[in-house]
């Protein structure tokens, strides 16, 4: 398999992944860094129907989208032209993470993988879908140094090397956006994780990310390929 081929396939597995965890339904995207100008984005369906085969859609870092992608993949050309370690982007509607947004709150460092987050997440503070390049540029400036952006009542973008990671992070944030709805609910405060702890478990080390990515695509139909 040539590794343009790869790609579309990891890239398929990806988008697929998300809708069956829950983290899309209709509606989001995901992307694959191909260079440092262009990038790879999945068909424009349900990523949780992605059809086997189906071949994204090659976007310039620089320039006007193609033809035929959705309008708020300008979010993922301004996070890869201001990112240069990023590799992946996805761009779901994890519901938790939408629920806690109306609350003009984010998830608080809780647990372990809480601690991917321990730069922050952003918030997006609109409701409105981004269709314009000025507020894509402005979303990615909030993001700097960020793996997650929280858009309010709007769902959540993760930047990681990979795609696998990008995808990882989005059910860890939404993770942490379940444990942060109960400790709300419980009426106590909790615990946080440290910055010291945090720093210690934020590590891909020991297949990590990789255990995870497997979880996530386990019985996917293209797995094997």
């Amino acid at each position: 398999m040539t590794t343009e081929a790869v790609r579309e396939v990891k890239l398929r597995m990806a988008a697929r992944a998300l809708g069956r965890a829950g983290l899309a339904h209709a509606y989001g995207h995901c992307s694959l860094r191909l260079s440092a100008e262009e990038f790879l984005v999945c068909a424009p369906v349900p990523m949780g129907q992605v059809p086997v085969g189906a071949a994204g859609t090659v976007v310039p870092v620089h320039g006007p989208l193609p033809e035929g992608v959705l309008g708020e993949v300008r979010i993922h050309q301004q996070l890869y032209k201001a990112r240069p370690e990023a590799g992946g982007i996805t761009r779901s509607m994890p519901p938790k993470i939408m629920a806690l947004s109306t609350l003009g709150l984010v998830p608080q460092m809780r647990h372990g993988m809480g601690a991917y987050f321990r730069a922050g997440m952003a918030l997006w503070d609109s409701p409105l879908l981004i269709r314009d390049d000025a507020s894509a540029e402005a979303l990615a400036a909030q993001m700097a140094g960020m793996r997650a952006g929280v858009m309010r009542g709007n769902g959540l973008v993760t930047v990681g090397e990979s795609i696998e990671e990008a995808v990882v992070l989005a059910w860890y944030a939404e993770d942490a956006a379940r444990i942060e709805l109960e400790v709300l609910a419980s009426g106590h405060e909790g615990l946080l994780v440290t910055p010291e702890e945090a720093a210690q478990r934020d590590t891909w080390g020991g297949r990590i990310m990789e255990r995870m990515w497997d979880y996530l695509t386990f019985g996917d139909p293209e797995g094997g390929r």
